[in-house]
């Protein structure tokens, strides 16, 4: 089992990694920001019995709001999305990933309320629990969850953003939405509007061994193409792999922060 990290280390701390996973995590500040406004995290029980019905968590997330908002958009939004699914007594997966996201929604307006500086502040966030071989996903946003799977990559989640609504309606192409000058404005974020509906799947993602899940912010997935992140994480461990889209990215001018965290799935997800 592989795991490193360079930011974004779990809230609760230092903890033992099952077998079943190969994870790596990386989060770079890019090449023009001065401070890095991504978040991620990843977690699992450290009792046995409820890691059976917890099973692991990652997110990731990327603020908004100036200097300090984004910053504390995005750790408020990953800190509460880990307490509230580690905390709330055993639930079905996919609910909890939806009450987390409603706590987070509230605790950031909440945070906002409290300090003037902070008004206007937000957050996409992307969250996964893979229960044995089972994903589930909670999303709101433009950071994305990809699954690479013999060969081929898949989003997941759908961009909430305004250059999606355009393409949905046919008013420009895919390959148009790439370069787009508007392509960074969101319709939806944590912290922003008065209700939240994250996105979810109906059914739980069956995963077979083999399987890599990709989770990353605007600055991988807007100057390194799909096919180029397909490519990365199919030829080498997520270590590596982070590593070398990180420095792509950076390669390319790395206009924004640039997160990723990658989960290759083991024969035995669930230990």
């Amino acid at each position: 089992m592989l795991s490193w990290k360079k930011q974004g280390e779990s809230a609760k701390g230092l903890m033992r990694i099952r077998h079943g996973i190969e994870l790596g995590s990386l989060s770079d500040v890019g090449c023009h920001r001065e401070n890095n406004e991504d978040r991620c995290s990843y977690w699992e029980p450290a009792d046995e019995g409820q890691f059976q019905t917890k099973g692991r968590l990652a997110i990731i997330a990327d603020g908004m709001g100036g200097y300090e908002g984004g910053q504390e958009a995005s750790r408020l939004a990953v800190e509460t999305v880990e307490a509230v699914y580690a905390d709330t007594p055993d639930s079905e997966p996919q609910a909890l990933l939806v009450s987390a996201f409603q706590a987070a929604h509230e605790r950031i307006q909440e945070h906002a309320r409290e300090r003037s500086a902070l008004h206007g502040m937000g957050t996409t966030c992307t969250a996964i629990a893979l229960l044995g071989h089972h994903l589930y996903y909670a999303h709101v946003g433009d950071s994305r969850l990809y699954l690479v799977r013999n060969g081929s990559i898949s989003q997941l989640t759908h961009d909430h953003s305004y250059v999606s609504r355009l393409v949905e309606h046919g008013v420009i192409s895919s390959e148009e939405a790439e370069s787009h000058p508007q392509r960074h404005i969101l319709t939806a974020a944590l912290g922003a509007g008065t209700e939240i509906t994250p996105d979810t799947p109906e059914q739980p993602v069956s995963l077979d061994a083999g399987d890599v899940l990709v989770l990353c912010t605007d600055g991988l997935w807007g100057v390194v193409n799909d096919d180029e992140i397909r490519g990365v994480v199919s030829t080498k461990n997520p270590h590596d792999a982070c590593r070398e889209l990180v420095e792509t990215a950076r390669q390319r001018g790395g206009p924004d922060n640039i997160t990723m965290q990658i989960l290759r799935v083991g024969t035995d997800g669930s230990r």
